[in-house]
């Protein structure tokens, strides 16, 4: 099955309206585009699965030594300041950045964008769609963000005010001034 694309926006749902769909429709993995289209996508796969759990983990136990910020999974949405609702596969926010949120704001859709994120492309993505949520993602303020591309056995390195980067796999990949410290070995995936 692949992404379903919907265009809503004459619809102009509200944050609370958005929220109350994903609610009600809990099965389904929704994201509504900084353009008002709502994404219905599918379930993970076994190795798309396997691979999201193993970056996390990985994410996790750095910031559990650190204890610089807060690590959420894909199922976490993301109220981004450009009217995106979106949800990385991998995600990690400032720890004083999270703290400001108010306890409704934390326990709903966070209105903010995280410092770091890492997208992993799965069989049924499409590399441009991708893409272009990585730079909403930037235009949203994203510091770093990672799109992982097995199908093509590389990483898009995107960075603020920067061009993207494309290294080849297998790497290592540095958390750079934002995830200071942490480094990333991702084998031929």
């Amino acid at each position: 099955m692949n992404t379903i694309t919907l265009n809503v926006k004459p619809v102009k749902l509200t944050d609370e309206e958005f929220y109350q769909l994903c609610q009600v429709n809990e099965a389904w993995r929704l994201e509504l585009t900084a353009k008002g289209e709502l994404l219905i996508m599918p379930p993970l796969g076994g190795k798309s699965g396997k691979r999201e759990a193993r970056l996390i983990s990985k994410l996790w136990v750095w910031n559990e030594q650190t204890n610089l910020g807060v690590v959420f999974s894909s199922s976490t949405v993301f109220r981004l300041p450009n009217g995106g609702k979106r949800s990385p596969d991998a995600a990690w926010v400032k720890l004083e950045k999270w703290n400001n949120l108010s306890e409704e704001d934390q326990e709903k859709f966070p209105p903010l964008c995280p410092d770091f994120i890492i997208e992993l492309r799965s069989r049924t993505d499409k590399l441009e769609d991708l893409q272009e949520k990585m730079l909403e993602y930037l235009d949203a303020g994203l510091c770093l963000g990672w799109l992982i591309n097995p199908q093509q056995q590389q990483v898009e390195i995107y960075r603020q005010n920067q061009p993207k980067e494309i290294i080849s796999l297998p790497t290592n990949l540095s958390g750079e001034d934002v995830l200071s410290g942490f480094i990333l070995d991702i084998p031929i995936i």
